[in-house]
């Protein structure tokens, strides 16, 4: 489920691109949230809580879960499949996270990939449990952030402990195996240290050596803004699985259901249904985010002829009804 890749040459804007793959559909939404929102972590024992600081453009799945995002501070955030992630017992001296809460929980209170780090030992993310499967399974997430500065990082949870991979270089993410091992699997590939040929198939590992191949090769400098934007684009489709490969029993195996860049230099937010021939964007500055300013939703998948800026498109809509850490994900109950 889900690829992301980070270009953050100096000297042009800060552009994350994702996809997100599910073998169903996410029922997805694009919220914006003003700042000054009044939040729990969606746990039954010592919940986080906090105001947010920043308003926020997320991606939001079921109506119940964050999965991608960035705030207007310029800071982006991304949830992706990782099958051995392992959030052990929880230790309720620690604010709780559901982890359909943690993105927002970046997004709300920090600007930078630092103070996200810095603010992990306070908190636990507290799993919630998937049905889509033959037995219930505890959700197998794990996030990755980036900044307007360049900073990046992804934050796996193994064994119950974060496990982080930090800083310039951490531009690449797929799902299994774990970040490390990503690492070292790339090194044996033309182009990324060895001599096998780059991969064309659908697995996370495929996908990840892709990514960065296609990214190293991107020019150093592009014409103009549109090129930016564009050349991401084109690297993260070329991450995607296509309509047809779909096996629920391995869902980091799935078609890819829509896409994302985020320019956190300007403050824009792309998506892109796959199976819809046009990209609309938001940009944040034409949104109200200040405090007390109504949640504003856009249904993109109702509004199939939307291209282009879209801000100008958005409805009243109520706070997303977040899944409680502990609860289980049943798609035909929300």
């Amino acid at each position: 489920m889900c690829s992301r890749v980070f270009w953050n040459k100096t000297g042009q804007p800060m552009l994350v691109g994702r996809n997100e793959d599910w073998f169903e559909s996410l029922q997805t939404k694009v919220y914006a949230f003003p700042r000054g929102m009044k939040r729990d972590g969606a746990v039954d024992d010592n919940p986080a809580t906090w105001t947010s600081k920043y308003g926020s453009i997320v991606g939001a799945c079921y109506g119940a879960a964050i999965t991608d995002g960035m705030n207007e501070a310029g800071l982006n955030c991304n949830l992706l499949y990782l099958a051995e992630s392992d959030f052990g017992p929880r230790d309720t001296s620690k604010g709780g996270l559901s982890v359909s809460i943690f993105a927002q929980w970046v997004l709300d209170n920090f600007a930078t990939v630092g103070e996200v780090l810095a603010a992990l030992e306070t908190v636990q993310i507290v799993p919630i449990y998937m049905m889509h499967f033959t037995d219930k399974v505890q959700s197998p997430f794990h996030y990755s952030i980036a900044d307007k500065t360049g900073n990046s990082a992804v934050i796996e949870v193994l064994d119950g402990d974060f496990s982080i991979h930090k800083g310039p270089k951490v531009t690449i993410m797929t799902n299994s195996p774990p970040y490390e091992q990503q690492l070292e699997n790339m090194k044996q590939y033309v182009g990324l240290g060895g001599d096998k040929p780059l991969p064309g198939g659908s697995q996370a590992d495929e996908r990840f050596v892709r990514g960065a191949y296609y990214l190293s090769a991107l020019p150093d400098e592009p014409a103009d803004y549109h090129e930016a934007v564009a050349n991401i684009l084109a690297v993260i489709r070329n991450m995607s699985t296509p309509w047809g490969i779909s096996d629920p029993s391995r869902p980091n195996v799935s078609p890819t259901r829509w896409r994302t860049i985020s320019d956190l230099t300007n403050g824009r937010y792309y998506f892109e249904f796959t199976q819809n021939p046009t990209v609309a964007w938001i940009d944040l500055h034409k949104l109200n985010l200040e405090a007390g300013a109504p949640v504003v939703m856009f249904d993109l998948k109702k509004d199939i002829r939307a291209t282009g800026e879209v801000s100008d498109r958005f409805n009243p809509s109520r706070e997303l009804a977040w899944l409680r850490g502990g609860a289980v994900l049943n798609p035909a109950d929300l």
